[in-house]
């Protein structure tokens, strides 16, 4: 690849970006409505007010990836020779910073309601003559927020393992896991209505800690992707065994006596260096563009590659 060659996702995986971006406008039109329907509704209820702003806080992973996009493949320059890929892990612990910060908060404000009693009210309303509990309400605003976002977040899931994008992924599970928080709080609502104050206080406090570990789990994977750790899967948290193929591959090259790499991640590809131990008397600029081209073919996740002759190879590159 030359110094600002613009990067460029394989023909196969353009369609599934297209289709992410697709379902992340869909997510945010989707979110704006529960906002504003479960703000209508939520009355004096404390599980309701962490619901809400918890489903305020899931348009941050869509937004981010949003405007990451517009610059991930933007042509590397001067002044960013590296090109613009780490805009996803910026955006990635961006939404993880806010998600730990508000669940933090919610957490605080759900502790100090149920230790100062706050008992809250669930009142009613006439409709067409009719007296309706605004629990029923609040609880089909509950099932409106939890089951489309269950749907779009297991569409997700597939498309941001295959795009190698954290931020995606995140969002993806955060809102497939959402019913909990959709359950959480109509227990919540329902413990009032039978009378049990505080059991609306317990269901926000159970959500917020649920926003606080997600979020603190995130917080913590994506200052270890900024500080340079070895690529792993964005599922499980597993060393990507690419890694260890393209060391394999460099030691079986008979011009190679021995060799180590190692890769780190920008964004949604990776950066590295391969130190080689080149047989005697050979002209390293016959092999090693050759090399390069070659472990490029194994992954289009291997984006830019610094081929390191030596004569012995360092201890510390993992």
């Amino acid at each position: 690849m030359s110094r600002f060659e613009t990067f460029e996702l394989p023909d196969y995986l353009k369609p599934l970006l297209k289709k992410a971006k697709f379902l992340e406008w869909l997510t945010l039109l989707y979110l704006l409505s529960t906002i504003i329907l479960m703000y209508l509704v939520m009355g004096s209820s404390q599980a309701m007010k962490t619901a809400w702003l918890e489903d305020a806080l899931s348009t941050l992973p869509a937004i981010s990836f949003l405007i990451a996009t517009r610059f991930h493949n933007k042509t590397p320059n001067v002044n960013f020779p590296y090109g613009y890929h780490r805009v996803f892990s910026i955006a990635f612990l961006t939404g993880a910073l806010a998600l730990f910060g508000m669940g933090c908060f919610l957490a605080i404000d759900s502790a100090v309601s149920l230790i100062s009693q706050d008992h809250p009210t669930i009142g009613s309303m006439m409709f067409m003559g009719n007296q309706i509990w605004m629990g029923w309400l609040m609880i089909a605003a509950l099932v409106y927020s939890a089951i489309p976002s269950m749907i779009l977040g297991y569409k997700k899931l597939p498309i941001a393992k295959k795009l190698h994008n954290k931020i995606l992924y995140t969002d993806a599970n955060t809102q497939k896991a959402d019913y909990m928080t959709a359950f959480a709080a109509v227990l919540g609502i329902l413990g009032v209505g039978l009378g049990f104050w505080w059991m609306d206080a317990t269901a926000a406090l159970f959500i917020s800690i649920s926003v606080i570990k997600d979020g603190f789990i995130n917080l913590k994977d994506a200052i270890k992707d900024l500080m340079d750790r070895r690529p792993v899967h964005v599922d499980d948290s597993k060393p990507d065994e690419l890694v260890d193929t393209i060391e394999e591959l460099v030691n079986s090259w008979d011009w190679v006596i021995m060799a180590n790499v190692r890769f780190r991640e920008h964004g949604q590809v990776y950066f590295g260096e391969v130190f080689v131990v080149l047989a005697p008397d050979l002209d390293p600029s016959l092999y090693l563009e050759t090399g390069i081209a070659e472990i490029k073919k194994l992954h289009w996740k291997i984006n830019d590659i610094t081929f390191m002759p030596v004569n012995s190879l360092p201890t510390n590159t993992g």
